[in-house]
């Protein structure tokens, strides 16, 4: 699959896959960014793509990047779907910061990765009577 990208700094590390290790690709701060505990900010990742169509990038903090900087990132996932792909379409990593941090330029902070959009669904309404119920949410025990 080729995928269109533009990078909005030259000297921002260019994107590559981590051959045997994530099918997940990690993104990078394109600017340094300092904040302060209980700051919201929006961090430029400095990238815009052309997905193929039917398929959307799905990005999400590193497993590092609460522990390293902080930060939580504030709508958990993202979704950027292949229509958001103008000159200007640069992907953001919107994040609040719980302690004082600095992200450095080039710092990996979230990752993504490329799905194939969920097909188109119908509803049909039921009373479920012919399935097991499994005892609700949070019924499965704390193992």
């Amino acid at each position: 699959m080729n995928i269109k990208i533009k990078y909005f700094n030259p000297d921002l590390e260019r994107l590559r896959p981590i051959e045997g290790k994530s099918d997940w690709i990690d993104l990078r701060a394109a600017e340094t960014v300092e904040m302060k505990a209980g700051e919201f900010r929006l961090i430029p990742l400095g990238v815009a793509m052309k997905l193929p169509e039917g398929y959307e990038a799905h990005v999400v903090p590193r497993s590092s990047t609460f522990k390293n900087y902080g930060l939580i990132m504030t709508n958990s996932v993202g979704i950027i779907d292949n229509t958001y792909c103008g000159p200007g379409d640069q992907w953001f990593m919107p994040v609040y910061a719980v302690r004082d941090t600095v992200v450095h330029f080039n710092d990996r902070i979230c990752q993504f990765r490329i799905m194939e959009n969920q097909p188109p669904l119908q509803f049909t309404e039921s009373d479920l009577t012919e399935e097991t119920d499994r005892g609700g949410f949070g019924s499965t025990g704390k193992q």
